[in-house]
């Protein structure tokens, strides 16, 4: 038995990436500065969070050590376990940009060389002619907001005038993104699909990563709140991914939350969906005992960036990893003689930085299971090392990028 399990928590990077400073990231560390917060005893908005960061399973793979490696520090506060039982290391990152498709697309294997297209960052984001062509082949009244924005921010400033006029709210980030939320009953949610795809269509020319559907709920800005029905509508990877070679040798690829729309379905057999880290490590742990000998099951746990990176809650991310961390002997108890699980990110999205985007970090590479030889990796040159180590795990032929590190 020889199945693979690659789980991506979404933007938790470790700081050191040697490239930080061309994206006015320098010094940012999604993990290091989560356990400064901790282990200064700060508290969130609530007064709830007290003590240091608590990732007891993490840490026994090789998380502590991978901090030292990617940035030069210790997280603060974090006690140094004596034995490692995981595999680890660290990664930087080639792509071109620091969003979620080069992030995956890297991961398995196929880096981003060519520069996104993006927005302006002046009074108005979108050209004048795209928003035309918009409103005309989506019969629209016209759109709100235009501008760069953090998404809660902008539903809970434009959804009332939203409702009242049926315009959608369009905007974006320092990402190569459309992203578009509207009601999900006012303005309807089939209604949002159809508009995301006409828009995917007009911003091909301009070579935009992604276009998102952000449907939400509620009546007032007190009550507005996005739910999981999110769809994101990528262009396809510029070439084949590890997904594609393994599909190409009859093997099954089991894409839970976001991954399928990230590749854009290709090279995707299944599809799974889930709202929220929980549902999703469920659904995760449901598809490891379905899953087949030479498998895949490729899960990314979005909460990390899309709840508490963005909206810079440190300790609502802190908890979140807690949480995680708690779930992971379920995934132990899962696994047959011949499977690895992988743990790492795609970006980092320091909740302690300035702004509300993603940050340019190394991320984590932790690797355990039976057969797995627990050792550093140290700093890899690329993501693309992970794909190349799925592909050797498996046994299938590996792409043109990366170095396994089995």
């Amino acid at each position: 038995m020889a199945r693979a399990f690659l789980f991506v928590l979404d933007s938790f990077g470790v700081g050191g990436a040697p490239d930080a400073p061309r994206y006015g990231d320098d010094g940012s560390n999604t993990f290091g500065h989560i356990a400064e917060f901790c282990a200064a005893g700060a508290a969130d908005r609530t007064g709830l969070r007290t003590g240091p960061l608590h990732l007891p399973n993490m840490s026994a793979l090789g998380l502590v050590h991978i901090a030292k490696m990617a940035s030069g520090d210790l997280p603060a506060g974090m006690p140094v376990p004596e034995r490692i039982f995981g595999l680890h290391g660290a990664a930087s990152e080639i792509s071109h940009g620091k969003d979620t498709p080069s992030g995956h697309w890297e991961i398995a294997g196929t880096p981003v060389m060519f520069d996104w297209g993006y927005f302006s960052n002046e009074d108005e984001a979108f050209p004048a002619d795209l928003v035309e062509a918009i409103c005309e082949q989506a019969s629209l009244p016209g759109i709100l907001g235009n501008c760069h924005a953090s998404g809660t921010d902008i539903i809970a400033r434009l959804g009332e005038e939203h409702i009242r006029t049926g315009k959608p709210i369009c905007y974006t980030s320092s990402d190569s993104v459309f992203q578009i939320a509207a009601h999900e009953t006012h303005f309807g949610l089939d209604r949002l699909i159809a508009l995301c795809q006409i828009v995917r269509k007009l911003v091909d020319p301009l070579n935009i990563g992604r276009v998102i559907a952000r449907p939400f709920i509620g009546e007032t800005p007190a009550t507005f709140e996005r739910t999981g029905n999110r769809r994101d509508f990528s262009v396809l990877p510029p070439e084949p991914t590890l997904l594609d070679r393994l599909t190409d040798a009859g093997r099954k690829v089991h894409a839970v939350g976001k991954i399928g729309d990230i590749f854009a379905h290709q090279g995707v057999t299944r599809v799974i969906k889930a709202n929220g880290n929980m549902a999703l490590m469920d659904a995760t742990l449901k598809v490891m005992e379905e899953a087949e000998d030479g498998d895949l099951v490729f899960t990314n746990f979005v909460d990390f960036d899309m709840l508490f990176g963005h909206r810079r809650d440190v300790a609502g991310y802190a908890a979140a990893l807690e949480a995680f961390d708690l779930r992971l002997p379920e995934v132990h108890r899962k696994l047959k003689p011949g499977d690895m699980v992988i743990l790492t990110a795609d970006h980092g999205c320091d909740p302690t930085w300035r702004g509300t985007d993603h940050t340019r970090e190394r991320v984590p590479i932790i690797a355990f299971g039976p057969g797995i030889r627990s050792r550093s990796i140290g700093v890899r040159d690329t993501y693309a090392d992970i794909g190349a180590t799925v592909a050797a795990h498996l046994g299938i032929t590996p792409g043109p990028y990366g170095r396994s590190f089995l």
